[in-house]
């Protein structure tokens, strides 16, 4: 999401300074405050000044009369596009306390997410989701290129699992066409998809080098292309993980923010009773690396005043699943984001060596 406010250094540097203090206080902050810890370099009227702009900028907000300020939703937005500083050495760290406590164990694939919430959790002191791989298998094991008739070819596509699938497209109307002819090009295409594709998955066609076939042939690359983003398309639509593994209730109680009992009862609802609603927020499968909504950015209302950070774990560059960590819009995005990141990385390390 890219937010057009334009803000100079100064302004930067304050709403660093204040997302930087009240995510470690939880309290509102006033100029002076900011000068002595975070050494600004400006008087606490030139300080003053900034805070004032970015409240009008709707970037912080006073919680209640004579209190400092505290970041809004989209002050934490500019912050997370604009002013975070990555960590690398917590991924690091994170990706050795992972194999420390899970390397060697003959344990499941679900004991082994299990374990991976569990610590994700500890460590981050929120709410840690992961779902667990997908079942269905995508490899194809055959496929055979038909014609119906003058206008149409059809493609037919079996599965690992025996399933079966197939794309129409239309020919160019062509009168002359020589339907022999037709035939016989249409099954040394397909004998070259054979010995290309099988045990690979759709997304691998555009691997797929048409030189080998001859020029006479490269006709149908295009047409067969069409006919895979087509099966991907429908696969991808109807595939969601269904199982997930959540732990860290218990340290999200620590929070303040959650220590209203109607607010956190709605949110273990969502989280216990409805985690199919949750579940296309989690395992989005764009080019982003890490998905990241802030407080009213998610669309389920009872995690309006939360972040959800969110990466898929993948196996031979498929995504099957997600890593989540639900927690307050006051959180150490960076430490976070290094978290969800390192674990999806790990699991996708994982499921690679099976």
């Amino acid at each position: 999401m890219t937010n057009p406010i334009s803000l100079n250094a100064r302004q930067q540097q304050v709403l660093w300074a204040t997302v930087r203090h009240y995510v470690a206080t939880a309290e509102p902050v006033g100029s002076e405050v900011l000068v002595k810890e975070y050494s600004l370099r400006a008087s606490s009227a030139t300080v003053r000044n900034a805070m004032g702009f970015l409240e009008k900028a709707g970037l912080l907000y006073q919680p209640h009369i004579s209190a400092g300020r505290i970041p809004s939703d989209s002050g934490y937005r500019i912050y997370v596009d604009r002013l975070l500083q990555p960590l690398p050495s917590n991924l690091k760290s994170v990706d050795q306390i992972l194999n420390d406590r899970l390397q060697g164990q003959n344990w499941s694939v679900e004991a082994v997410f299990k374990g991976a919430a569990q610590i994700l959790a500890t460590l981050s002191g929120y709410i840690t989701l992961i779902t667990l791989p997908l079942n269905r298998i995508t490899e194809i094991k055959h496929l055979q290129l038909v014609r119906v008739d003058h206008t149409r070819i059809m493609m037919v596509v079996v599965m690992a699992n025996y399933e079966t699938e197939s794309v129409m497209v239309p020919l160019k109307s062509n009168r002359d066409l020589d339907l022999d002819l037709l035939e016989r090009e249409l099954q040394i295409v397909s004998n070259f998809l054979n010995a290309k594709l099988k045990d690979r998955s759709l997304s691998e066609l555009q691997q797929l080098d048409w030189g080998e076939l001859g020029l006479e042939f490269e006709s149908y690359g295009q047409l067969v292309q069409s006919m895979f983003q087509e099966l991907d398309r429908r696969f991808t639509q109807s595939v969601m993980p269904t199982q997930m593994m959540m732990s860290g209730v218990a340290d999200v109680l620590r929070q303040p923010e959650f220590s209203e009992l109607q607010h956190l009862q709605t949110i273990l609802h969502l989280l216990e009773e409805d985690q199919q609603q949750l579940i296309p927020l989690i395992f989005e499968q764009g080019d982003r690396r890490v998905t990241v909504r802030i407080g009213s950015e998610n669309p389920l209302e009872p995690i309006q005043a939360c972040t959800l950070i969110s990466s898929n774990y993948s196996r031979d560059s498929v995504p099957l699943g997600s890593v989540s960590i639900l927690g307050p819009t006051r959180m150490d995005y960076e430490s976070t984001i290094a978290l969800v990141e390192s674990t999806a990385d790990y699991l996708s390390e994982h499921l690679s060596d099976r």
